[in-house]
């Protein structure tokens, strides 16, 4: 069954139809081989390995039985090939994103996760903080010791939180980028919503069917003071939107040039602002409600 109607434009249509891969106990070594896999490209966040960056020793413990899925995900992500991939360079918010999405397949539900895994990060240190996401219940109940992790944040299961599956799409850009080729890089996804409690709007990876933009807010942060041009008087009885858009091409010559706009609208004045964003290229990626 689709995650959603709109899986190819989403990215998620290779998840749609996939079934969790699992060691079980009839297992050849192509199965070991193809969990071996599943566990690089799930654990690593899709980023490139080379053959000299493999883990060979907690391979060849895999190979033989000595250890299970569960201790392989474990090597992964406590290895110094995930420190340098994820720790290194990334502010410590960031690395807990990625912890959730790359161990729990899903997205942190509020700052308290947050808050514990720094706690913990400070305390006992990196190792400590990674036995912590795979030796939870939660880890147990969905991968136990042979399931590879997998995304399960755009799925509706028990435990999961509707906020999730937003919050999923902040961390996840589509299946043919990694979490190290991102265009905001190390910058955290998640921290403003979930200091604010709030939920973005769910907006598509950069692809063909989009021009190759998606929407990318400012890094102030800001909702603009004006609509459509003219100022709105404050105290006044009007309904207002707040409309996200990406791939605006600006009206100058050579038209090449494109960005992501956020633009404040009264309801009154909301289909003739679509209406010229269309003409200018641009793709709504958002339309919420907005308060002055």
């Amino acid at each position: 069954m689709a995650i959603t109607l709109a899986g190819s434009r989403l990215g998620t249509s290779p998840y749609s139809e996939i079934k969790p891969i699992e060691l079980r106990p009839d297992w050849t070594r192509d199965d070991a081989k193809a969990v071996i896999r599943a566990v690089y490209l799930q654990v690593l966040g899709n980023d490139y390995l080379m053959k000299s960056e493999r883990l060979m020793s907690a391979e060849s413990l895999l190979y033989n039985g000595t250890i299970t899925v569960k201790e392989f995900v474990r090597a992964v992500a406590t290895s110094e090939l995930y420190k340098s991939k994820f720790l290194y360079n990334n502010f410590q918010t960031r690395v807990i994103e990625l912890n959730y999405k790359h161990l729990l397949g899903r997205a942190p539900y509020d700052e308290s996760e947050v808050i514990y895994h720094l706690d913990l990060y400070q305390n006992k240190g990196f190792e400590a903080d990674i036995d912590s996401y795979i030796d939870s219940l939660e880890y147990q109940e969905n991968f136990g010791d042979n399931i590879v992790p997998y995304y399960r944040g755009f799925s509706t299961q028990r435990g999961q939180k509707t906020v999730g599956f937003t919050r999923m799409f902040r961390l996840y850009r589509g299946y043919a980028n990694s979490d190290r080729a991102q265009i905001e890089k190390n910058d955290t996804r998640l921290a403003t919503e979930l200091g604010q409690n709030s939920a973005s709007a769910v907006v598509p990876p950069s692809s063909a069917t989009n021009g190759g933009w998606a929407y990318r807010a400012s890094d102030k942060g800001s909702t603009p003071s004006k609509a459509l041009g003219g100022s709105v008087a404050n105290g006044a009885d009007v309904k207002m939107y707040r409309v996200e858009v990406s791939g605006l091409s600006t009206p100058r010559y050579p038209r090449i040039r494109r960005s992501s706009r956020a633009f404040l609208v009264p309801f009154d004045q909301l289909s003739a602002k679509l209406q010229q964003i269309n003409r200018q290229g641009g793709k709504v990626a958002s339309i919420t409600p907005a308060s002055l």
